[in-house]
């Protein structure tokens, strides 16, 4: 007899489509953040990602990603649900024993689509579109796969261990920062004419964009609960008080720092503390959300005064907000889990294990997410080459790679 509830179905139904309004408002949040000659070609990357990685998702990603354990090895799955085969109308209890198998597929898609599109921040304005569509197929499969194998499959080996990242810090954040600062490393620095500055060319598209993800996170966190639950009904009011937090802390900061409230800071710090709170969405309680998204929003902010000390252009600060903020979510996590909220307990209950677990987590996403996309970008260059000309660049990625202007004269 069947399981499947109609109230979780419907539930995880919106929040699949909320977490496939955050593609356009990243598009939106970054597109705001660069000069106007490379908007289009900023947005691109994310309306195109969600396309690609959407047929890579059913083709093999999502079998690599949930399918059944290759040799219990906790590493990757086997071809079971390649072409998604087997993923059919009823509940899997492996995965998900209230919905429909295919729902909970489409669901983590969502997933898989965003983390490439955060990494396409640390190379905008400067990158081709081809090594940009390579390299998202490359990392959708080598990098992102595995990790939610890891992670959240049964079987995964660091799930084993039981490692908490309720909807995402290390399989999305750590993942896509660490591997954002290394292709910007190798990518190098904009190129800019004498007395050109880099500065957003559209901060109230950076503010809407911030807002559609603020909006679309709240099925990202709370849909992770699989179901209309307390555990949904708590990730949803921690993500939003996390984020709150963050855009005070991170107002604060840059008006001590620089004696002026930026709007660009608001957008910036939002989305810190959303980051922050996704892997401790699960399990911690609204007191524990301000200290993640207050410490979050400072430490991010922070981040990005080290970036401008540094020769790397990571262009729209991904490691900073994304790198930063998951791997202190994700210690956090460790920290100020309440067992009462997720059924584990944190450091605060007693449990210090559970902070060496985190430790352990974050480590081996760090290693593996830095190592892999490091020869995927050196393949990707070697096979198609990073950066588009320097005349192109100067010309502006919009008219030179898309032959369309954002804007007219």
């Amino acid at each position: 007899m069947s399981d499947l509830s109609a109230g979780d179905t419907a539930w995880l139904l919106v929040a699949t489509a909320l977490v496939m309004v955050m593609l356009p408002g990243l598009a939106l949040f970054y597109g705001g953040l660069v000069r106007r000659k490379n908007v289009l070609s900023t947005i691109m990357h994310s309306f195109f990602g969600l396309a690609l990685v959407s047929v890579v998702w059913v083709l093999i990603g999502f079998s690599l990603a949930f399918g059944p354990d290759v040799r219990g090895l906790g590493l990757i799955g086997g071809l079971d649900f390649a072409g998604f085969a087997n993923v059919g109308l009823e509940p899997n209890p492996a995965y998900a024993p209230t919905v429909p198998f295919v729902l909970f597929a489409a669901f983590q898609l969502m997933f898989a689509a965003i983390t490439p599109a955060l990494i396409s921040g640390a190379f905008a304005e400067r990158k081709r579109f081809g090594a940009f569509v390579l390299f998202t197929l490359l990392w959708s499969v080598l990098v992102y796969s595995p990790l939610a194998h890891w992670v959240w499959a049964p079987g995964g080996w660091l799930r084993n261990l039981g490692a908490l990242d309720f909807a995402g810090g290390t399989v999305v954040h750590i993942s896509s920062g660490v591997s954002a600062l290394v292709a910007a490393m190798l990518i190098g620095r904009r190129q800019t004419a004498d007395g050109e500055l880099i500065e957003p060319h559209d901060v109230p598209m950076t503010v809407l964009g911030a807002g559609l993800l603020w909006f679309g996170w709240f099925g990202f966190n709370a849909g992770s609960a699989l179901g209309a639950t307390g555990q949904a009904a708590n990730a949803l009011l921690v993500t939003n008080t996390a984020a709150a937090a963050a855009t005070l802390t991170w107002v604060l900061a840059s008006w001590l720092h620089r004696g002026r409230v930026s709007v660009v800071g608001a957008a910036a710090g939002a989305v810190a503390g959303l980051v922050a709170i996704t892997p401790a969405s699960g399990y911690v309680s609204a007191g524990g959300a301000l200290l993640i998204g207050g410490g979050g929003g400072a430490l991010c902010y922070s981040a990005t005064l080290l970036r401008e000390r540094v020769r790397v252009d990571d262009a729209l600060d991904v490691f900073a907000v994304h790198g930063v903020g998951g791997m202190f979510g994700a210690l956090a996590t460790g920290v100020l889990a309440v067992a009462a909220i997720g059924g584990v307990s944190g450091a605060i209950e007693g449990n210090m294990g559970q902070v060496t677990v985190q430790l352990l987590a974050v480590g081996a996403t760090v290693a593996f997410a830095a190592g892999a996309t490091f020869v995927i970008v050196k393949v990707v260059d070697f096979v198609l080459g990073l950066r588009v000309a320097p005349e192109a660049e100067q010309l502006g990625l919009d008219l030179a790679v898309h032959g369309e202007a954002a804007y007219q004269p």
